[in-house]
């Protein structure tokens, strides 16, 4: 048979929808799972790098989560009329050079012996600009690199991918940090994310751009975004239950949590490292079974299961002892095992219940709202998105800062914790528990 007729069978059997023969998408995959694998060092070196080095207490540490997330608070919305008004690789591609130049300027400075905290907050917020950049085009990017049909795919694939980045990631960055050091992980990072950039030029495909002439005022377009998502009371729903939530978890995870597992129950940045990787098979867990689950229980369904995941599962995380020594009148039982490994192995359970959760949860309502607005809004709809849901960040990270700050850690966390087990409510008694199958695409 002639080689052309043999390439034209073969393209036959090729199944049409399977992203395993879409170059493009094969190469965002690769630079992402490169890029989110690096982030694992950079995520755990800045807090061990406060924490341990610089001593920071809970204040510092909220400080230092709202430096770094109140770019999307400030500059989401306009961002999103940015991103649906240009070329969204080029701008991806610009955003991974300027986090990896920056992540290797820290780098730089602990090398040097020069970096104190009010440097880490200043690169925070710059990084922080950028990542909103890169987040509000990446997920805008996604709908037109791909098949809307395949979204549900192309998410997953990328989730999983994050997952294992989350799973072998932190262990990984705990051994490098423990070795040779904090600044040497964060180079790891920094090359990430030039090897990212360097797979988005790779890609060939290009956007349709709007006609500049049917653009219309920055405020009209910011408005526009706005309704898209206030004025669908499910999109709105979503976005109430992963603001309440965020608030919450960025108490705990950017100001307290670190210095507590340190204090408290002794963690060394190997034994983070180590906790967080166990706890994050969950994460690959839930990428795998995100889609089967919602065929079983519908899109619905899973985003609910997934928001009763993330929630209540970790209240129980300020009770666990550092010990399981007892005092039986004047004799001391002693567990060897369950001693020393006890308290590890408990929280790293609850994380890999809450990843689960997280990841049924994020996998099916972004496939949902990518499916159901046009792809020329998709930049203002993840903006709004973003600045809805990740603007809770920045108050979330101060106020437990100063929480923690004025009653004590511990306590801080307990009522962080329970004030975030409620986020389930906002889809549970709402229009999204009416969400059976992903729609089909608007026009």
């Amino acid at each position: 048979m002639p080689e052309k007729a043999r390439r034209f069978w073969r393209r036959q059997r090729a199944p049409p929808s399977s992203l395993w023969g879409h170059r493009d998408f094969l190469l965002l995959w690769l630079g992402q799972s490169i890029s989110r694998l690096g982030d694992q060092f950079t995520g755990l070196a800045i807090p061990v790098i406060a924490v341990f080095i610089l001593a920071a207490g809970p204040l510092e540490m909220g400080l230092l989560g709202f430096a770094g997330t109140l770019p999307f608070l400030l500059f989401g919305l306009l961002v999103g009329v940015w991103v649906d008004r240009r070329q969204r690789r080029s701008m991806l591609i610009r955003a991974d050079i300027g986090r990896g130049l920056m992540i290797a300027a820290i780098a730089a400075l602990a090398f040097a012996g020069l970096l104190h905290m009010a440097y880490l907050y200043v690169f925070s917020f710059l990084i922080g600009i950028l990542t909103v950049f890169f987040d509000v085009a990446y997920q805008a990017y996604l709908p037109a690199l791909v098949d809307r049909k395949q979204l549900v795919d192309a998410n997953s694939k990328l989730e999983t991918s994050n997952s294992v980045a989350n799973t072998g990631g932190p262990a990984l960055a705990g051994a490098v940090i423990e070795l040779f050091k904090a600044p040497i992980a964060m180079v790891f990072d920094a090359a990430s994310f030039f090897f990212s950039a360097a797979t988005l030029v790779g890609i060939r495909k290009r956007e349709t751009l709007p006609d500049p002439g049917s653009r219309r005022s920055i405020l009209t377009e910011v408005r526009e975004g706005l309704q898209v998502v206030l004025q669908e009371p499910r999109l709105r729903y979503i976005a109430t239950c992963t603001a309440w939530s965020n608030f919450f978890s960025s108490a705990v995870f950017s100001a307290l949590l670190i210095i507590y597992l340190k204090d408290a129950l002794g963690f060394t940045p190997l034994t983070l490292g180590l906790m967080f990787t166990i706890g994050s098979i969950g994460g690959i867990v839930g990428a795998v079974t995100a889609g089967p689950v919602a065929k079983r229980i519908g899109v619905g369904g899973a985003i609910i299961l997934g928001a009763v995941l993330f929630g209540p599962v970790m209240i129980p995380l300020p009770f666990v002892p550092g010990s399981m020594d007892f005092f039986v009148g004047p004799y001391m039982i002693r567990f060897p095992f369950v001693s020393d490994y006890f308290a590890f192995f408990a929280i790293a359970g609850m994380f890999f219940v809450t990843l689960i959760g997280n990841l049924y949860y994020n996998i099916n309502q972004v496939s949902f709202r990518q499916a159901i607005v046009p792809v020329r809004l998709q930049g203002r709809l993840n903006a709004t998105m973003r600045t809805i849901v990740w603007g809770t960040l920045p108050l979330g990270a101060i106020a437990g800062g100063v929480l923690g700050n004025a009653i004590g850690v511990r306590d801080a966390i307990i009522v962080s914790l329970v004030g975030g087990a409620f986020s389930f409510l906002w889809v549970l008694f709402s229009p999204v528990r009416q969400i059976k199958e992903m729609p089909e695409p608007v026009a």
